[in-house]
């Protein structure tokens, strides 16, 4: 019996890297997925890749029209949901203080913040008592790397969020936790950096390498099931100890 038997959970960004290893992981773990992507052709995929208890759903985090109509599709075909990990995110470019645009900011919080609180917010109806919030942050936002104050300000603001919401959900007995990766190796992570900033980010780490989206499944994992039953309101650094020291 997996530790999610039964379960149903919604994975927002479920199409690549960390949050597509941890939807494989809860589907192995005995729970329905629904998982969320902006792009057809790369949602059809994962789905393909999951290969069985999942449903993909075309959308933007940051689209208060497809929230609505993810969890419509939840509503619907299941009827409940027991977890959530708003995962969708997006780092934007690098800018240093100076260089910042209105519109590189509205793209990052959009997604990252108010795309958080939006999906959190529009799930909250078909919540199971008992359920777990997890919300997908960041160390950047702890770390004041430069050029990436608007990201890391993004994601700060989830473990605000956290601290409200487990108070606010506390009669209903739903856990609210932030999970907060470090440098993970990830389509994205090559999309947006070069490999002089791997290597500058590699060497932070104490371990030496970077981690990988299954390490940061497991973690998601624990804090999706029973085993953290008396966790609540943490942030969770995922980062082989980069924020430590």
């Amino acid at each position: 019996m997996g530790k999610l038997t039964g379960k149903v959970a919604v994975i927002t960004g479920g199409t690549s890297g960390m949050a597509l290893a941890t939807a494989q992981l809860f589907v192995e773990e005995g729970a329905y997925v629904f998982i969320t992507g902006r792009q057809q052709a790369r949602l059809d995929e994962a789905v393909r890749t999951i290969g069985r208890n999942v449903t993909g759903v075309q959308g933007d985090a940051a689209n208060l029209d497809d929230l609505d109509r993810l969890f419509e599709t939840v509503k619907r075909e299941k009827g409940r949901l027991d977890v959530l990990f708003a995962s969708a995110g997006v780092a934007g470019e690098a800018r240093k203080l100076g260089e910042i645009t209105p519109e590189q900011f509205d793209a990052i919080f959009d997604v990252n913040t108010r795309g958080t609180l939006f999906t959190v917010q529009k799930a909250l109806p078909l919540f199971n008592e008992g359920g777990s919030i997890i919300l997908n942050s960041s160390i950047a936002s702890v770390k004041g790397w430069p050029t990436y104050s608007v990201y890391s300000a993004s994601k700060a603001a989830l473990r605000s969020f956290a601290r409200t919401w487990l108070n606010e959900l506390k009669d209903r007995n739903i856990r609210v936790n932030v999970l907060s990766p470090g440098q993970i190796a990830t389509p994205i992570q090559d999309q947006v950096f070069d490999a002089e900033t791997k290597r500058q980010f590699e060497a932070l780490i104490p371990r030496g390498k970077m981690g990988r989206p299954q390490e940061i499944a497991t973690v998601a994992l624990f804090l999706a099931s029973d085993d953290s039953s008396y966790v609540n309101g943490v942030e969770l650094a995922v980062d082989g100890g980069t924020s430590a020291i």
